[in-house]
């Protein structure tokens, strides 16, 4: 059996080798120029779903040629002279002897619709791949007006196009990607971020009765580990019904043991003890970052699913679903984050304050309790 070739090959040597998808729409092609009647089993293939641009042409000029009668075409190749002549204008490279290597290169015409299925499937995996790609270019976008909005939107565009693909391949039972998903920087831990949470300690502290309407925060939403302790000291306090302020919360952190030798009582009291704007302010702000780093995960882990070709379809929507649905809890809490505070007007931070935080040692104190 002839190899097959690509109708814009050179001659080079160091050229990649063709993907396997390649030589399933070579063989989907070819069993097509055999037998045109076949293009009555695959009416569900599009021809933007094929990887090569030039066989995409080729299979859209055979969709606009009416299909000879059988008879007729195992002795007249005018069919083959049409379609060959409406796909050149968009693939100048195609030659007829090209179309005569797909035909050699079919092993059997009547596979036709599962080739169809194969370049189903690879479409899926690269729309799935570039879907994803596109949630993680959003969830890092600093330029956006509301990136939390863009960016949730973008997963809900990911999800739906997941439950397309649900309808496309019939379910089976299988097991979840086995791919190695690679660890991820937490993209909200940025200078600018771990000023706006010791904001939200200090001002929590200074009002601490508007804490329980701020159940939508959690301690895992914060980009430094001290931090979100010292915020469980604050919601203690306040469940409690403690009194609170840099003492109490001093005391509080003293028995969850955060105060060690390289974090010393002054500067845990120095860290919520400069209050700037209003609590549900600097808690939306930390809320929102947590939400695109979560959303820049989910986007890294579908990634990684999506670049494996070993994955099947189906475990590509299981493992894909799933991630998303790790980024349902948080966006839940967003949504009530954004209800809360947008019924009650919030103090914005005033410009004529600068960001306040601990002295350098309680900085370095947190950055090594990260660490």
């Amino acid at each position: 059996m002839p190899q097959p070739t690509d109708p814009y090959e050179d001659g080079l040597d160091d050229l990649p080798a063709p993907r396997p998808v390649h030589y399933a729409e070579q063989s989907l092609l070819g069993a097509l120029l055999l037998e045109p009647h076949r293009l009555a089993d695959i009416d569900d293939l599009e021809a933007g779903q094929f990887s090569n641009h030039a066989h995409g042409a080729l299979f859209q000029a055979m969709r606009t040629a009416p299909p000879p009668a059988p008879e007729i075409h195992r002795s007249d190749p005018a069919w083959l002279n049409t379609v060959l002549d409406a796909a050149r204008p968009h693939a100048p490279g195609l030659t007829a002897s090209y179309l005569h290597t797909l035909i050699q290169v079919c092993p059997w015409p009547q596979h036709a619709p599962a080739y169809a299925r194969m370049i189903r499937s690879d479409h899926s995996r690269r729309t799935l791949l570039m879907l994803a790609e596109r949630l993680a270019q959003t969830s890092t976008d600093a330029t956006l007006p509301n990136p939390a909005a863009t960016t949730l939107a973008q997963a809900d565009t990911l999800g739906q196009f997941l439950d397309t693909l649900a309808g496309q391949f019939a379910p089976h039972p299988g097991s979840l990607p086995r791919t190695s998903v690679p660890d991820t920087p937490t993209v909200h831990q940025s200078g600018e971020a771990l000023d706006e949470e010791r904001l939200l300690l200090a001002t929590a502290t200074a009002h601490p009765a508007e804490l329980k309407n701020m159940r939508w925060l959690q301690p895992d939403d914060f980009a430094l580990p001290l931090h979100a302790t010292v915020w469980q000291c604050l919601t203690t306090l306040v469940h409690n019904g403690e009194p609170v302020d840099p003492v109490t919360v001093l005391w509080e952190a003293q028995h969850r043991g955060l105060l060690a030798d390289d974090l010393a009582p002054s500067d845990l009291m120095a860290l919520v003890s400069t209050p700037v704007g209003s609590p549900e302010y600097w808690g939306d702000r930390v809320l929102q970052r947590a939400l695109l780093a979560r959303a820049f995960d989910v986007a890294t882990r579908i990634t990684a699913y999506a670049q494996d070709p070993a994955n099947t379809p189906h475990q590509l929507i299981t493992g894909s679903r799933r991630a998303l649905a790790d980024l349902t809890a948080l966006r839940t809490r967003w949504q009530r984050s954004t209800a809360t505070t947008q019924a009650a007007p919030r103090a914005p931070r005033s410009p004529a304050v600068s960001r306040a935080g601990p002295p350098p040692r309680a900085i370095a104190a947190g950055a090594r309790a990260l660490r």
